[in-house]
């Protein structure tokens, strides 16, 4: 499927904000001209099945951004790509990059449509300058996720598609703030179940910046075009590849670590409990007292001790073990034994999931919360995701035993 984007009024590499193609009335920004060349699209594709949406402009920025001209330009934008093509699906993207949308939390949209609007936002790394580098990731990872919330995650509780455009990361690997900002960006894609698209598919480029063959360091096929950059990277990103939540209710969670892109699972009751594929996840719930139980049985998750495998029991109510989310990430999922002795869970080399010191909760710049690396004092951070699960006849499945 396709969707188009308009990114520049004049061809070159995007963007910046002096560009003179940012915002409304720009250099190179016609709003008259710009409307039609959306309405020539629009007609151009009308009746294509595989055209199924068109973004009706790439990164607002600059100087000139203001949302009256938002208001005024992006619902004639959109009423005119509906005129065109009734059927395609309009894609409004925010002020400051893509960013912000804080503008609609008082005056939504006034369309003569309903039923296709999408909204869309960028979120990188890089977006948030070196903070995932230069500090604490756990800290910075709850502080950006709660930004984007307030900034452009709120059209979700307004009940739009919120669809994340563009995201990626340096696939070599050597980027300590891309590295660190994946594994938050990672759990929150998959706890919201977005929609999104992947910056960037190509390895190479002709001619970018007047540099032939310029190797694209975020692209997921290598500088020939052939062979994958980063053959782990597809494994990390599976678990978002395919609908988390459907649209009935009573969900059940699954645990997901975003380091790897696998989620807990267990082969049967006298398994221990390993990562392994999500499509294969155990379904928890997690209830009012803090107990982990799995659907369809009377087990619930067990801490045993420092650096001992987890296990399941019986013994739950008033017994289990609970479990609290203790880091501002959300990325810890931890008990406490005894006398103020907290453990997390954690993933050992066997790849069974164990409980260990908690580590990274603060302070520590230096320390990477989804590190599996004991050297570096790192812990392996697992995420809850909401998941629904429907049943043969496309119902939920409502043989829950808590």
């Amino acid at each position: 499927m396709v969707i188009l984007d308009n990114h520049l009024s004049t061809p070159g590499w995007c963007c910046s904000s002096s560009d003179g193609n940012g915002f409304f009335g720009d250099q190179y920004f016609d709003p008259n001209l710009w409307i039609k060349g959306l309405t020539k699209m629009a007609t151009l594709f009308k009746g294509n099945p595989y055209v199924v949406g068109m973004s009706l402009r790439n990164e607002l920025r600059g100087p000139k951004q203001n949302s009256a001209d938002w208001y005024r330009y992006m619902q004639g934008g959109a009423e005119a790509v509906h005129r065109a093509n009734p059927n395609v699906l309009v894609i409004l993207s925010g002020l400051n990059y893509d960013k912000d949308f804080t503008f609609l939390r008082n005056k939504p949209v006034s369309l003569t449509f309903t039923g296709k609007l999408v909204f869309e936002m960028h979120w990188y790394g890089f977006s948030d300058g070196d903070a995932w580098k230069d500090g604490n990731p756990n800290e910075v990872c709850g502080t950006v996720v709660n930004n984007n919330m307030r900034m452009s995650g709120f059209l979700l509780d307004q009940g739009y598609p919120l669809f994340v455009s563009e995201f990626g990361i340096d696939l070599r690997g050597t980027n300590v703030n891309d590295n660190r900002y994946f594994n938050c960006f990672l759990a929150w894609a998959a706890e919201y179940d977005l929609d999104w698209a992947l910056w960037t598919l190509v390895g190479s480029y002709y001619l970018r910046e007047g540099v032939v063959g310029l190797n694209e360091y975020y692209g997921l096929l290598n500088w020939n075009w052939y062979e994958l950059r980063n053959a782990s990277f597809l494994q990390r990103i599976s678990v978002i590849q395919s609908p988390l939540q459907g649209l009935k209710t009573r969900p059940h969670k699954i645990i997901f670590h975003p380091l790897t892109g696998l989620c807990i699972v267990r082969k049967s009751h006298l398994d221990p409990l390993k990562l392994g594929n999500c499509s294969e996840s155990d379904h928890w719930y997690y209830t009012p007292q803090k107990i982990l139980t799995m659907k369809g049985t009377y087990f619930c998750l067990q801490a045993e001790g420092l650096d001992l495998p987890v296990q399941t029991s019986v013994i739950c109510p008033g017994f289990g073990t609970t479990w609290d989310l203790i880091s501002d990430s959300k990325l810890h999922i931890a008990a406490t034994l005894g006398y103020n002795n907290t453990v997390c869970l954690d993933v050992d080399s066997d790849n069974h999931i164990i409980t260990t010191n908690c580590k990274c909760l603060s302070g520590d710049n230096t320390c990477d919360p989804a590190s599996q690396d004991k050297r570096d004092a790192g812990i392996s951070a697992l995420r809850f995701v909401r998941e629904l699960e429907l049943g043969e006849d496309g119902e939920i499945d409502e043989d829950v035993i808590v």
